[in-house]
């Protein structure tokens, strides 16, 4: 017998229909003799109404209170999902996160996670009843107020609840049947990955990729959390359930790096389109320029990523060239302007016709010439490059969003991806 946790996102549970179906996904597994721990999103698009209906009541709304509302999504679809299980002979009841308790820090709309007791939940669980968690929530560790945990909270959720019950297994459900190599719809050819590591997917995650949260596959790797990316719109009797130490054939397991025999130079492409471009021409080439442009950026919370210097044939100025989520474009712009004495630029462009390409494998690690092929065959498209960035195992270009998809499907295949 294993414990496994499913979580189950909102697309899965849109609908009472949807979520029928996720009641047999998860009698298959209790069928099977495990003990299953349930964490589900709220029904797609009612968190949106949620917010709306905030903002609509108050632009200047108490942190505490948008938690409580925006909170009540999950508390639906928990109590729906108990229903569900019930109605088909499956013991099973609601948890939410008060009463875990899932404790949290403070910080409503983004709350961390501090600590999950998991002693109610096994002893409900050793019982043979199957615990229906609200994903996305906790409380303050003071009992005192619902605190939710950011957008795509219930992931990080799945993830922690694995962790502090030590289950053997953490399957994300979600509308697509695994993790790609790249976007199938716009390659084709694009392959499910069998396995792929924590850091792997925690760099496709953060470049574009939306199979996973971020803080949700860090959390795994930091406490050794076994993911699995599988579908809930595939028919419950056509999946196998978990079984200890068998690999399964629907699905990508998401694992430490030492489980893969075959690493790939290159696993997998990931773009992102959110990317804005702010350039800077004619500073003075002096040291601390660089510091008096990012200071005051990072003093606002704006995330540079890539930067790109360019001295004057003279070399008496430069032209500073950065990117910045499109959504923190005018903030900082904003900051920049005022800062403009300090800085001493002539002139200030931005651009949001950009996109971020990047390559992503732990075998390039091992591997060199990776990054110069990259450039050869994007140069010989006629693409040209405006910034790199890179880290032990990615690669990251960014280039005219015109170009996108060529130029996605053009690594696609230099790196042996389509076969």
């Amino acid at each position: 017998m294993s414990l496994i946790v499913m979580k189950f996102g909102g697309t899965s549970v849109a609908t009472v229909e949807r979520i029928r179906v996720v009641a047999q996904h998860v009698k298959r597994e209790v069928d099977a003799g495990h003990k299953v721990a349930v964490v589900v999103s709220a029904m797609s698009g009612v968190t949106n109404q949620l917010v709306a209906w905030v903002k609509e009541a108050n632009e200047l709304y108490d942190p505490r209170e948008y938690d409580t509302v925006v909170a009540s999504g999950e508390q639906v679809t928990s109590g729906l999902t108990a229903i569900a299980l019930q109605k088909i002979g499956v013991k099973a009841r609601s948890w939410q996160g008060w009463q875990i308790p899932i404790k949290t820090d403070a910080a409503h709309g983004s709350a961390r996670m501090i600590d999950i007791p998991g002693n109610a939940l096994l002893a409900s669980m050793a019982s043979g009843e199957v615990a229906v968690i609200a994903g996305f929530q906790g409380v303050e560790a003071d009992g005192e107020r619902i605190a939710t945990l950011g957008r795509g909270g219930s992931d990080t959720s799945a993830v922690a609840i694995a962790a502090a019950l030590k289950a053997d297994l953490c399957d994300i459900y979600t509308d697509v049947d695994g993790v790609y190599t790249t976007d199938p719809r716009m390659v084709p050819k694009a392959k499910r990955m069998d396995k792929i590591s924590y850091e792997e997917m925690l760099e496709m995650a953060s470049l574009g990729a939306k199979v996973l949260q971020i803080r949700s596959v860090e959390l795994a790797m930091v406490q050794g959390v076994r993911l699995r990316v599988r579908s809930s719109f595939v028919a419950p009797d056509q999946l196998k359930p978990f079984k200890l130490g068998e690999h399964s054939d629907v699905g990508t397991f998401v694992c430490d790096e030492d489980e893969i025999v075959e690493k790939h130079v290159v696993s997998g492409i990931a773009y992102a389109k959110d990317e804005a471009k702010v350039t800077l021409f004619g500073i003075e080439d002096k040291p601390g320029v660089a510091a008096a442009i990012f200071g005051p950026l990072a003093e606002t919370n704006i995330n540079v990523d890539m930067i790109v210097q360019n001295v004057s044939e003279d070399g008496k100025s430069t032209a500073m060239t950065f990117t910045v989520p499109a959504a923190d474009l005018a903030r900082s712009l904003d900051v920049v302007k005022a800062h403009k004495s300090k800085i001493g630029y002539r002139e200030l462009k931005a651009a949001t016709d950009v996109v971020k390409v990047s390559v992503i494998g732990i075998g390039m690690r091992s591997h060199a010439g990776v990054a110069s092929s990259m450039f050869k065959a994007l140069s010989s498209k006629g693409i040209n490059i405006e910034a790199i960035s890179t880290s032990e195992i990615k690669i990251s270009v960014l280039i005219s969003a015109d170009y996108t998809e060529l130029a996605v499907r053009t690594l696609h295949t230099l790196y042996g991806l389509d076969a």
